[in-house]
C-alpha cells in the first residue's frame, strides 16, 4: 500500500517539476523579450508549485530514509543500527506531529482567502503542511515497525 502511494508521489513530483518550468520560463522570457507579455501571476504560480514540489520531495525523502538520515556510527551491528534509526525517527515523528497539528491551523487560517494574482484558494497551498505530516506518519509507521523487528531479532 505504501509502495503504491510512494510511486504516486514520485510521479507527482516529476509532473510538478515539469509544470514548474512553464511559469518560470515565462517569467524569464518576458523579462528579456517583448514577444511574451509580462505575466505577474506566473511568479505566484511558480511559488505555489515550488512549495508543493518541496513538500512532495520531503515525503519521498522520509519514505526512502534519505531526507533526514545521517550515518553517525556506520560500523555497528544490525540491532544497534536499528535502535539508532529508531531514535532518529522519533525526532521526525515529533516534526510530523507539528506539521499535522500546526498545518491544520495554518490551513484553517487560509480557508476563506484567495491569492491576489492567480485567484486560487490559499488553502490549496497551506494544506501541503498537514498532508506532508500525515504522509510522514504513514511512512514512519512502516519504518518503525521494521526497526522494532530488527531490534527484536526477527527481521529477515
Amino acid at each position: 500500500m505504501t509502495a503504491a502511494y510512494a510511486g504516486l508521489l514520485s510521479i507527482l513530483l516529476a509532473v510538478s517539476v515539469g509544470i514548474l518550468v512553464i511559469p518560470v520560463a515565462m517569467q524569464i522570457f518576458s523579462r528579456f523579450t517583448s514577444l511574451i507579455p509580462h505575466y505577474i501571476w506566473t511568479e505566484e504560480m511558480a511559488r505555489f508549485l515550488f512549495i508543493w514540489t518541496i513538500m512532495i520531495g520531503a515525503m519521498i525523502g522520509v519514505r526512502e530514509s534519505t531526507h533526514f538520515e545521517v550515518d553517525v556510527w556506520p560500523r555497528t551491528g544490525p540491532r544497534v543500527a536499528a535502535l539508532a534509526r529508531l531514535l532518529g525517527r522519533l525526532g521526525i515523528l515529533a516534526l510530523a506531529l507539528v506539521f499535522v497539528f500546526a498545518g491544520i491551523k495554518f490551513t484553517q487560517f487560509a480557508l476563506n482567502r484567495i491569492s491576489e494574482l492567480a485567484e486560487l484558494p490559499l488553502w490549496l497551498i497551506h494544506v501541503a503542511w498537514p498532508v506532508t505530516g500525515v504522509t510522514w506518519l504513514i511512512f514512519l509507521g512502516e519504518q518503525v515497525y521494521d526497526d522494532l523487528r530488527a531490534i527484536g531479532g526477527s527481521a529477515s
